[in-house]
């Protein structure tokens, strides 16, 4: 603890320094007491030019507030739901001014039927971050947080599972601000039990400030969750048919309740019923041809549970305290069929059955408590203390059967069962501050963090049907990693130009310990390391018309945890898995340059370099057999042009494209692996028809060119069409949807690679091919009040718990 010791010392020591050093002036004011019908309310300041200086709303006691204002003279805009907009002209600041009680007019109604409503945006590009609104499309229906990020614009999602965003792999995964502290098919199987009618948007954050976690080769993705903004008592009930190959179901509740100093929120949610998915590999090795063709049916009982409070002393104190929860109990069935022989003459010897039968029970559970400080005057701090909570129990049994050409006389069997508990403690604590200086804005902070993940693996053979403890084949590895952070930022507003600079320093301290019956001449890795994480940006605001932005940031991905366990998994028959303790971070340097036209057309050029980039390879083992394991292999080169737009064709019809241009370049520092160049196109549009009586069409579809996943695997073009319906009824309170996704059945994935002398082409996917339906009824008070947002302190352990 000597280190946060070090970071509270560190805040008390720039608070003194820099408390007393603000300049410019404050304006605040106050919203008649009325105001509870009219919220979400949005303040604007902008110069007697009408160029915007800063937007803000209304705490708790309807009041606003500007800070670090230049003298001069302003117009203040005030927007409203069920008010006339105000606008108050000619405010001469030349010192601290108090507006006191303003008065909104409520708007002038009039019983005239509406045959047309304006759709909200799918898809906001904002400064430092795309945020796609997930409750604005109704293709959402019925699908999963995982199934979601595949239609999210610029993500893809390779045949490993793993999240590309703009041509870049390692990417971070927040839920409402908090790291979801889980990794590979950790992190998949969670995802898959968060609903989306759960989801209130997705955002993008590709060149995150030094304020987050340097992790994250591609940035951040962030899944905000729907929080209600009504007073008094209200909440929601959903219900869901999906149809593919197998059907399953969906089911959710939410509750809120939230008065003038406190809100209570509650939601439940689960999913029931069967997936598909299937996978065909051909390899060759040493003169050998491996032909397996593989299905699996998977069952999941998923439940997921989030309770939260938060209350508000005062104007300038807020606390709140989170604990969510996640219980999943699932199986799978795998059934593989492997042809094995000569590839010279071509010849099968022999034929592989194998089967893996599998249970899995998964419990997360976290939480979070906060504090929140905040004055007129600009000042903010911010606390989170954290507790994680994973465990994951699996057990599964591999019958392999070999068999004859004709399959009428077995050859030979091997049967094990493999027993493999994970658990998983994540403590962190962190600490935001944040004031008006030189005109500009000043924050620090710092963070610590602590993991410890305990993983068993114990293996059986079968021996004459009686299961026997394999010592040699067992092994338990232990994992603890400690990173302390520190970092200052600085933006400021010169005229039409803003830049913002940061630094963040990281130390990580890590150890790995394999215990095992087997001679390992590694038994123990220690690292400690420390790095500098700069960033900044440049903004050029040149009229209303034109915006130019210049971004740059440095960030690393450390290896997940179960990439450094050295012994050596049995996935089945053929394949293992085994990680490798001496696997570097990855270092990425981002350059970012953006143009905005009248704030609609965004186009985009992004440069991005990394060292050590580290990637899955499959390498022989033996005659017939392949290892998995992640090396690092080459150097990572990234060009990305990127395009969003959207407009009205007409006033009932919105559409919104995106287009994605990027080359990848692959430069070897590892014998094996085989240099690559690839260029790819990715796109995603969206069309919504708004029609009478409260009905909606939605049409959406996303495509990528031929790519590189993982840097080694060279896959086809692949993409989705989807289709969506949607009626209102009972003034808006019931809404029925209907969806039909990856219609052409396009998703599924086609690719090859090389590596050491192994060969892979295949071929895999899922029923992506599915009729959802949902129907979901809202209940309680309609009057708006806008929620306290907060990010937690989990913001970067959790994405890295091994599968």
């Amino acid at each position: 603890m000597s280190v946060f010791r070090c970071t509270l010392v560190f805040f008390l020591l720039l608070t003194s320094i820099v408390y007393g050093q603000n300049s410019g002036f404050t304006l605040s004011g106050k919203i008649n007491s009325a105001a509870e019908a009219n919220l979400p309310i949005t303040i604007t300041l902008s110069t007697a030019a009408n160029k915007v200086v800063a937007t803000t709303s209304v705490n708790e006691q309807f009041q606003f507030v500007f800070t670090n204002v230049a003298a001069g003279a302003y117009n203040l805009q005030i927007e409203a739901t069920a008010a006339e907009t105000l606008i108050r002209k000619g405010i001469a600041l030349t010192a601290d001014i108090d507006l006191g009680a303003l008065e909104l007019k409520p708007k002038s109604t009039q019983l005239t039927e509406v045959v047309i409503s304006q759709k909200k945006p799918i898809v906001k590009v904002q400064a430092d971050k795309t945020v796609f609104q997930v409750e604005n499309t109704i293709n959402a229906t019925g699908t999963s947080g995982f199934e979601l990020l595949r239609k999210t614009p610029g993500v893809v999602i390779d045949n490993n599972d793993n999240l590309i965003v703009e041509g870049k792999s390692g990417v971070l995964i927040y839920i409402d601000g908090k790291q979801s502290f889980l990794s590979g098919s950790d992190l998949t199987d969670f995802l898959k039990t968060i609903q989306a009618t759960d989801i209130s948007a997705i955002e993008l954050i590709t060149e995150p400030s030094s304020k987050y976690d340097a992790a994250g080769t591609a940035g951040i993705i962030n899944i905000k969750l729907k929080k209600s903004k009504l007073f008094g008592t209200n909440g929601s009930v959903s219900t869901g048919l999906n149809v593919g190959e197998y059907a399953t179901t969906v089911n959710a509740v939410t509750i809120n309740n939230r008065s003038k100093y406190g809100n209570f929120y509650a939601n439940y949610s689960n999913r029931f019923g069967r997936n598909y998915s299937f996978i065909n590999l051909y390899r060759t090795q040493n003169g050998l041809f491996l032909n397996s063709r593989g299905t699996t049916e998977s069952g999941v009982n998923a439940n997921n549970f989030r309770i939260g409070y938060d209350y508000s002393a005062n104007s300038k104190h807020t606390f709140g305290a989170i604990v969510s929860g996640n219980f999943n109990n699932n199986y799978t069935y795998g059934n593989t069929r492997t042809p094995i022989g000569l590839l010279n003459p071509m010849r099968t010897d022999s034929i592989l059955r194998a089967n893996n039968i599998a249970k899995a029970t998964n419990k997360n559970l976290y939480a979070n408590v906060n504090y929140k400080y905040q004055d007129s005057l600009g000042h903010q701090l911010n606390i989170d203390v954290d507790y994680g909570l994973y465990s994951s129990d699996r057990d599964s049994y591999q019958p392999n059967i070999y068999y004859n050409p004709t399959e009428t006389e077995m050859l030979s069997s091997q049967i094990t069962r493999q027993i493999t508990p994970t658990d998983i403690d994540i403590y962190t604590s962190k600490i935001d501050y944040e004031q008006p200086l030189l005109k500009g804005k000043f924050s620090a902070g710092g963070k610590f963090s602590v993991v410890k993940t305990t993983n068993v693996f114990d293996l059986f053979d079968f021996e004459d049907g009686i299961p026997v403890f394999d010592a040699n084949r067992s092994n338990a590895f232990d994992y603890t990693e400690n990173v302390n952070a520190l970092y200052v930022n600085f933006s400021r507003d010169i005229g039409k130009f803003n830049f913002q600079l940061g630094l963040r320093a990281e130390n990580t301290q890590s150890k790995g310990e394999l215990t095992a019956n087997q001679v390992s001449e590694n038994q123990v890795v220690k690292r400690s390391y420390t790095d500098l994480f700069p960033s900044g940006g440049l903004t050029y605001a040149a009229n209303q018309n034109h915006s130019w932005a210049l971004i740059y940031s440095r960030r690393i991905e450390r290896p997940n945890y179960q990439t450094l366990n050295p012994f050596q998994f049995q996935l089945d028959e053929l394949n293992f898995q085994q990680g490798n303790p001496f696997l570097r971070p990855q270092y990425t340097h981002n350059l970012k340059f953006s143009h905005t036209y009248k704030y609609t057309l965004n186009t985009s050029l992004t440069y991005t370099y990394v060292t050590d980039f580290f990637a899955q390879v499959t390498e022989i083992v033996d005659e017939t057999k392949g290892s998995l394991t992640t090396k690092n292999v080459a150097n990572q080169e990234v060009i990305n042009l990127g395009i969003s737009y959207p407009f009205n064709v007409k006033d009932w019809w919105n559409v919104y494209a995106s287009v994605n241009a990027f080359q990848s370049k692959y430069t070897a520092n590892s014998p094996e692996f085989v240099p690559l160049t690839q260029e790819t196109l990715s796109f995603y549009g969206q069309n919504t028809f708004s029609l009478p009586k409260e009905f909606t069409i939605e049409v959406s579809g996303w495509y990528s060119s031929p790519a590189v996943w993982g840097g080694t695997y060279r896959t086809a073009s692949i993409g989705s069409l989807d289709v969506a319906f949607q009626k209102l009824l009972l003034q808006k309170k019931l809404n029925i949807r209907l969806a039909f996704s990856d219609i052409l059945f396009t998703s599924p994935w086609h690719g090859n690679t090389e590596f050491g002398g192994l060969a892979i082409r295949g071929d895999g996917g899922y029923d992506s091919r599915q009729v959802r339906l949902n129907v979901s009824y809202k209940f309680g008070s309609d009057s708006v009040k806008k929620m306290r947002e907060r990010s937690t302190g989990l913001e970067d352990e959790q994405n890295r718990l091994g599968s």
